[in-house]
């Protein structure tokens, strides 16, 4: 009896945990489809005309180009990257191993008010501030150890022997790694490339500070709660959580899912 109860006060928990986050992103998405201007209850009905007006404004347009530009080179770069010093912790041991496990792992430890000023005086010594190249070389930074982190947990169910086999049976270096560890780690690469994509294209710290007139979406969003509080925020957001939604649940699925090593 006693374990019955401590087993539905968990469950209990958990659903107000969940419930408490949950309830602003459904409001957000249920006042996103409302069609008076001011949120409230009762619902005043159904109307995409919130929709509708975010998709005929140039500079939301504008900056979710920008947001799936920078998302996209972010994934690609930071996913190359984490899977380059994957592989390196899991098949070399030399000195000096433990500080670059650590300058992966620092940048998303950092506070992003305090690596955006930094990152903004760098930029603006070398000439890209205010360009789209700076908000993706910033966002490859924070990405690289989230992606590092999803292939080294891929990398350690294999065992180094396997490679090595490959090794002795004629294979070269890079013909092991083709054709052992990567489509043992390709489930895993591909989680790394979406959420390294949904951290990129969620972040807007970074991206205020250095990329100038080169509004992202989140940016876009901020910039909108500084004037009056629009409806079409609602409608933005709701369509940001749901690719956020997407590419978070894809990685999961993705890690969850066995990969063969042959």
């Amino acid at each position: 009896m006693q374990a019955r109860c401590i087993y539905f006060l968990e469950r209990l928990y958990l659903l107000i945990i969940f419930g408490f986050i949950a309830t602003p992103i459904t409001m957000i998405v249920l006042f996103s489809f409302n069609k008076d201007r001011f949120p409230g209850f009762p619902w005043s009905g159904f109307s995409l005309r919130w929709y509708e007006a975010i998709l005929n404004e140039p500079m939301v347009i504008e900056s979710a180009i920008n947001s799936i530009t920078v998302g996209l080179s972010t994934a690609l770069g930071a996913t190359i990257i984490g899977f380059l010093a994957a592989y390196v912790d899991y098949r070399y041991k030399f000195r000096g191993k433990t500080a670059l496990n650590l300058i992966v792992a620092i940048p998303p430890a950092i506070p992003p008010t305090v690596m955006g000023i930094a990152l903004l005086a760098f930029f603006a010594r070398i000439g890209l501030f205010g360009e789209l190249k700076a908000i993706a070389i910033a966002h490859i930074a924070i990405a690289s150890s989230f992606a590092m982190a999803l292939i080294s947990l891929r990398l350690k169910e294999l065992d180094t022997s396997i490679e090595s086999a490959a090794w002795n049976l004629g294979a070269s270096r890079l013909q092991g790694i083709v054709f052992v560890i990567l489509p043992h780690c390709r489930t895993a690469i591909l989680a790394a490339f979406f959420l390294s994509f949904a951290v990129s294209f969620d972040e807007f710290m970074i991206a205020w500070f250095v990329g100038g007139l080169n509004e992202t979406l989140p940016v876009r969003i901020l910039n909108l709660l500084q004037g009056q509080v629009s409806p079409r925020i609602n409608a933005i957001g709701t369509l940001v959580f749901a690719l956020t939604f997407s590419l978070v649940a894809s990685t999961l699925w993705l890690m969850k899912k066995k990969q063969p090593t042959t």
